[in-house]
């Protein structure tokens, strides 16, 4: 037993002690020199975890969705399109903001538990010109791992078009390379494979996007990307940012980098390797489809149709654990096992005992 409940969900994750420890420096003013210096040192940890030395990175006091609704406002002008590539619920979601913002919105859907293929995104492309394509790397509410690379080379052929991708649940989990794609912005949050407590996002902005937003005349305040440039400039945000957050990603940027992206991104794939291992072994079924199975999260079909409530109940009680059952639509019928952030191979080999146990004793 442990002093708290290990986090196998898919965000907020398990976040380390010295990290957490991170957040209770003595706090500054963030119009200060220190806080300037904190900025700035940030930055080009963060642009080598995005792969980029082009674009800036723009921290946000918000969650993921806030940089998603500063893309959709930022970089569609009022009488172009944006399109959406849709194949679960949080790309669904994204369609669904920039709809709220005013925004003329195309969608290619896919089945919940399939990837958009190349080829439609290529199809949709020739008969209609957009200002940007929008897509979700990694979506958590199935497990599945778009081909964001594929779509990055198809994408480029239409210069006016920007490329917006919320790595949400990949950024540090699953290979990003910003200025090799050709990703205008590349959003992402602290909660999930950047393990950190919730409450910050990031953006990888790249210039075509700044110039883009100039040409946008409703883009709000809070997450205007011209305001958060003019403020990035001097090592600064418009409005109050998450100064304790800050300090816990300087730590764990350190970390990240010290034991190596591609090293990070091979223990991704090893516990995801070894979840799907387990899936098959105890008689469920991906939900994902082959060929596109996350590295940070899978999503098993609950052909045994357990009680995934009590299974969850067990592993709190006798293991303290917490996986998650399906989202949405799926709740019930499938379950969520993350494999993210700082866990390691042999807290999967724990859990996946604790659930045979479970499973054991249910018969």
């Amino acid at each position: 037993m442990t002093d708290h409940i290990r986090l196998f969900i898919p965000g907020p994750v398990e976040v380390r002690k010295e990290v957490l420890d991170a957040q209770s420096q003595w706090m500054i003013g963030h119009r200060s020199t220190e806080f300037a210096e904190l900025y700035a040192r940030l930055q080009p940890k963060l642009k080598t975890s995005f792969g980029t030395e082009t674009s800036r990175v723009f921290i946000y006091t918000s969650s993921g969705s806030g940089v998603w609704e500063s893309a959709s406002r930022n970089c569609v002008r009022d009488d172009q399109r944006i399109l959406h590539l849709v194949s679960g619920a949080f790309s669904q979601r994204w369609a669904e903001i920039s709809k709220a913002n005013g925004k003329k919105v195309d969608v290619l859907e896919e089945d919940w538990g399939k990837a958009v293929k190349p080829e439609t995104l290529a199809e949709a492309l020739k008969m209609q010109r957009y200002d940007a394509v929008a897509c979700v790397y990694n979506e958590t509410s199935t497990g599945v791992l778009q081909p964001v690379p594929e779509y990055a080379e198809i994408v480029a052929k239409y210069d006016n078009t920007l490329f917006l991708v919320d790595a949400v649940s990949a950024y540090v989990g699953a290979p990003i390379h910003v200025d090799e794609w050709g990703i205008d912005v590349c959003l992402t949050s602290t909660q999930k494979a950047f393990a950190l407590p919730p409450g910050m996002a990031l953006g990888a902005i790249s210039d075509k996007t700044l110039a883009r937003a100039e040409q946008v005349e409703n883009r709000g305040y809070y997450f205007d990307m011209l305001t958060l440039e003019k403020s990035h400039k001097k090592n600064n945000t418009p409005a109050t940012p998450p100064v304790a957050l800050m300090y816990a990603a300087d730590k764990q940027l350190d970390d990240i980098l010290a034991e190596g992206l591609e090293n990070r991104w091979a223990r991704h794939a090893k516990m995801a390797e070894m979840t799907r291992e387990w899936v098959t072994k105890s008689g469920f079924e991906l939900f994902s489809e082959d060929g596109y199975h996350s590295p940070t999260v899978t999503n098993v079909t609950n052909t045994k149709e357990i009680d995934i409530a009590a299974l969850n109940k067990f592993l709190r009680d006798n293991h303290s654990m917490a996986i998650s059952n399906g989202y949405g639509k799926i709740k019930g019928k499938a379950f969520r096992i993350a494999h993210m952030g700082d866990t390691q191979p042999e807290h999967m080999e724990q859990l996946f005992a604790a659930m045979d146990e479970f499973l054991t004793q249910e018969g």
